[in-house]
């Protein structure tokens, strides 16, 4: 379960180290509260269309139900179960409840008392986590279930589940108890950290004078610990209630019979007593600009953001719709100048953007934010004020506008051309904010009418004015978050306040827009041969040779329409180069995507391909050099030209060298701040037990010499032998143009014939137990990793046992840890089997809990070890991974990422049989209690492991020598 703010995207910015923005004048929203939602306001008239898929309705009690019938991924629903309430609504003796209530109905249920509700959906392939989750808002608690629907049964059972937490939960004061130490940990792990700090400290300002600066989903901990069951059990009978509850149904499923079943079921449920009304409050809007400037011992990035704050507007009709385009249009503008401005080599920023979010219910904000070096704080937020100023008195050029358009319509075209393939999360989605907000649901071709309508009618005086509605001068915040160092001084608000002025009088030159005309490729390659071929019809797939040596694989598939995806891998990458040379080869390629390519460097190169879906990133890794790729199948010549050039014609720009140094001195002189980078180092050095610069982190004085001509000649002597590469293309395709562009694009490769493999260079895999301590941190948080390594015989089966067995104890761990102990949020375990450079593997298992019980655990992770090597897995547990497993499967097969990776394994590999890849289901039915067992023995030995442990740094005095 998930504790989550709907404002996804201003949170993981400020969980970043982010700030708020500059905001239009709009009439100060009223403090009072209101007993009708916003979604029962009067509309204006042109109202948006209703997608006609989506079957609504009312039952007498009051609960909405909403239903769409849709095949992606095919055999798969999402069930939701949407309350429209939240922490919001808490009482001062409930602060938290809301999220512990969320937590409680997976522990005890009419139908699944105690825990039994998560083994049940387990035992039907339904995965804790990713396929039944849950979170809880300020506003809203949502249930969320992703299940098979080929087995009438299960689709029975999910709805089962579904009315019991609607209505029949347990709340048994024992497992409350227990769960309460669950959330605990949640919150440790989550907010006891420089994020969590800083956040804590950026909320009430945001959200001041409002209650929601009092009711944060998290709660207070202490209420968390202490409360009565009577005050968790009262939210739950006051707010879940029919009229303030939704079902969403979404999936492969008919629609005449999931509308029936849910009118049977949830009909039954009460209706609400007559009490207390849902009530909706908002935010008082500010007529000043606020300031807020926080450092943190532990913080490792310092950013600068305006956030603007204003009602939250709900797209009702076409004129509403029609500024969100405008919207969005402003922001693309806005963001393609600063990123072209942090392109050089002295930005005034790191990186910059613009950006419109949610930040509870009733607010929206635009942000403008730059992370910026330690000392360039006014630098930064005066840049960020200056480029929005120089479009408010010059605006956009016609040229940028029109390359923006373009690029719209593109990617307003593929998602049309996708409409058939769009998943079902996706659509439940867009139910629960029309639920919740009012806000509609548009059907594709009503959207793509009104998208491809509107578009040739915005005007640049539309979106130059954005500049002004959206970042002004009233109810805005800024923020300032950076480290706590000796030496760092931070600016005071005077001082910031002080740069709108500036700006303001400054004189500010219209940006000169540079526009690009040259074709990708001058010169088109005259076509090579195809020397050999076959086909594999088990798989779907043919494999061709190039006169040059290129080996290519290709399978055409239907599951998106406007994809290809394409991977190119060559043996070689960094172990053929010397210890001296490791860094500038392990950076080339990377270097080399920030540069552009042939004669366009980055931007000019983006300008060029406005009109394209399309993008190719050079890969220079360990053991292995190679492409990767992905375009729409209208673009895939223009993909086949990208791979040309980013062999035969790299560059590494001078500005892009010197951006990418400064990224990498701001983050290696901070990062020691961080506990969990000398974690990070812990285990690197438990691992590998090396400072071999090939397996530890570069130093200040090494980013300083690397060289950049060194590092293009490194990448350029990777790519001049093209003959041992192996191409993997996948997606819509179409055979003999993809044979036609693999001879004039590929088979006119440079080849020359070399016969090379990597080097292993791995260090010797650690013997015996080692176990290692790390204090740093100053909050009552640690972390725990444990390592199973060792030699295997690498294969598919072998793979298959460890990742049985890994999924098997993370299921026990999660039981005994979390539900039986109450001492962890989350466990994760999980397995790899290598067979370069040498047939290794290694199961890690991972968790965070209280300082005092880490050995608790750690003994608990054995005995369950000891457990299955005693005795062997029951046959129930493995049925439950076996099924899960099976289900995941399912989907994969249906992605164009799975064939590509699958089929590039395969390919690549001289002992492989590719139609192994059709066995594993077989394989996977055939895997036995004694199977399992006899891998823990195996691979799982109490005489070799390593731990490694993040302590608070106070305890180190006291910590056992």
């Amino acid at each position: 379960m998930k504790h989550f703010v709907p404002a996804a995207l201003i949170l993981l910015m400020l969980l970043a180290g982010c700030v708020p923005v500059l905001q239009p004048s709009f009439p100060p929203l009223l403090v009072a509260t209101s007993d009708e939602p916003p979604s029962s306001q009067p509309l204006e008239a042109n109202l948006l269309p209703f997608d006609p898929q989506v079957r609504t309705g009312q039952l007498d009690n009051g609960l909405a139900y909403f239903i769409r019938h849709n095949e992606e991924p095919k055999e798969r629903a999402e069930l939701w179960l949407a309350i429209d309430a939240g922490s919001i609504l808490e009482n001062e003796d409930q602060k938290g409840l809301a999220h512990l209530l969320e937590h409680m109905l997976f522990n005890g249920t009419r139908r699944f008392p105690k825990t039994q509700l998560v083994g049940f959906l387990q035992s039907l392939g339904i995965e804790f986590g990713p396929d039944v989750n849950a979170y809880t808002s300020f506003d809203e608690t949502v249930y969320m279930l992703h299940i098979p629907t080929d087995d009438a049964l299960i689709v029975q059972s999910a709805l089962d589940v579904l009315e019991d937490w609607a209505a029949y939960a347990l709340l048994d004061a024992e497992e409350i108890d227990k769960e309460r130490g669950v959330v605990v940990e949640e919150w440790r792990l989550r907010d006891q950290n420089a994020s969590g700090r800083i956040l804590e400290q950026i909320w009430p300002v945001l959200l001041e004078d409002s209650l929601y600066a009092e009711r944060l989903p998290i709660g207070d901990m202490d209420i968390i610990r202490e409360s009565p069951p009577e005050a968790t059990r009262r939210f739950f009978e006051t707010w879940y209630r029919p009229d303030l509850m939704a079902i969403i149904a979404v999936g492969d499923f008919d629609a005449d019979l999931m509308e029936a079943r849910i009118q049977d079921r949830f009909s039954q449920l009460p209706p609400a007593p007559a009490g207390e009304p849902r009530r909706y409050y908002q935010v008082p809007a500010m007529d000043r600009t606020r300031f807020l400037v926080i450092s943190d011992p532990e913080n490792t990035t310092t950013s600068v953001s305006i956030e603007n704050m204003h009602p939250a507007r709900v797209d009702r009709t076409t004129g509403d719709f029609q500024e969100s385009l405008v919207e969005a249009l402003f922001s693309e503008l806005l963001n393609l100048r600063l990123a072209e401005i942090a392109r050089q080599a002295d930005a005034p920023f790191l990186y910059a953007f613009g950006s419109s979010g949610n930040v509870v219910r009733p607010v929206d904000s635009y942000t403008l934010e730059a992370g910026v070096e330690d000392d360039g704080v006014v630098e930064g937020l005066e840049a960020l004020l200056t480029e929005i100023e120089r479009i408010r008195r010059h605006g956009f050029a016609d040229t940028e506008l029109e390359r923006a358009r373009t690029s719209f319509s593109r990617i307003i075209e593929t998602i049309y051309n996708e409409r058939e393939n769009y998943d079902n999360a996706s659509h439940a989605s867009e139910l629960l904010d029309h639920f919740l907000t009012g806000s509609p649901v548009i059907n594709a071709d009503a959207w793509y009418q009104l998208l491809t309508q509107l578009m040739p009618g915005i005007t640049l005086a539309e979106i130059n004015k954005k500049a002004s509605d959206l970042v002004s001068d009233s109810n805005q915040v800024v923020i300032v978050t950076a480290p706590e160092k000796e030496g760092l001084i931070l600016p005071a608000e005077t001082e910031l306040s002080l740069l709108f002025e500036t700006v303001q009088a400054a004189a500010i030159a219209p940006y000169i827009d540079e526009v690009v005309t040259d074709p990708l490729m001058a010169r088109i390659p005259a076509p090579g041969k195809i020397v050999a071929g076959h086909s594999i019809p088990e798989l779907g797939v043919t494999e061709f040779q190039l006169a040059n040596g290129i080996q290519v694989i290709i399978k055409p598939t239907d599951f998106r329409e406007d994809q290809v995806l394409v991977s190119a891998i060559s043996p070689g990458g960094t172990s053929l180069v010397a210890d001296e040379d490791y860094l500038a080869a392990s950076y080339s390629s990377l270097l080399v995507s920030q540069s552009g390519v042939g004669d366009f460097d980055q931007t000019a190169l983006q300008k060029l391909l406005s009109d394209k879906l399309v993008g190719v990133s050079p890969r220079v890794f360990d053991l292995y050099e190679g492409l990767s790729g992905a375009s729409s199948p209208n673009d895939l010549e223009t993909l086949f030209q990208l791979i040309t050039l980013y062999a035969t014609e790299a560059r590494i720009d001078e500005n892009a060298f010197e951006v990418f140094r400064t990224n990498q001195r701001e983050w290696l002189e901070n990062r020691s701040l961080s506990p969990y980078d000398a974690f990070s180092d812990a285990i690197r050095q438990a691992l590998y037990g090396t400072d071999d610069i090939r397996y530890r982190v570069p130093t200040l004085e090494e980013i300083d010499t690397l060289d950049r001509e060194r590092a293009l000649e490194l990448y350029q002597e990777r790519f001049a032998d093209m003959g041992d590469f192996t191409f993997t293309i996948v997606g819509n395709i179409d055979e003999d143009r993809v044979k036609e562009l693999a001879r004039t694009y590929l088979a006119t490769l440079p080849s020359q014939g070399r016969e090379e493999t990597w080097r292993d260079l791995a260090p010797d895999l650690p013997g015996g137990i080692v176990e290692k301590k790390v204090f740093r941190g100053q909050e009552d948080q640690s972390i725990a990793q444990l390592f199973f390594t060792g030699t295997i015989e690498a294969t598919r089966e072998n793979a298959l046992k460890l990742d049985v067995l890994a999924d098997l104890l993370n299921i026990l761990a999660i039981d005994e840890l979390r539900e039986e102990r109450s001492a962890v949020y989350a466990v994760d375990i999980w397995s790899t089997v290598s067979d370069e450079p040498d047939e290794t593997y290694q199961v890690g298992a991972w968790f965070s809990t209280d300082p005092d019980r880490v050995d608790e655990l750690v003994d608990a992770l054995f005995d369950l070890i000891r457990d299955i090597q005693e005795n062997g897995p029951s046959q129930e547990a493995l049925n439950k991974v076996k099924e899960q497993q099976r289900r995941d499967r399912e989907e994969a097969v249906q992605t164009n990422a799975f064939w590509l990776s699958q089929l590039e394994d395969a390919f690549t590999d001289p002992e492989a049989d590719p139609l192994d890849i059709l066995a594993f289901e077989d394989a996977l039915e055939a895997l036995t209690i004694e199977d399992i067992q006899a891998a823990a023995n195996a691979y799982l030995s109490e005489d070799s492991f390593i731990q490694v442990v993040l302590y608070p740094e106070a305890l180190e005095e006291t910590a056992p020598r």
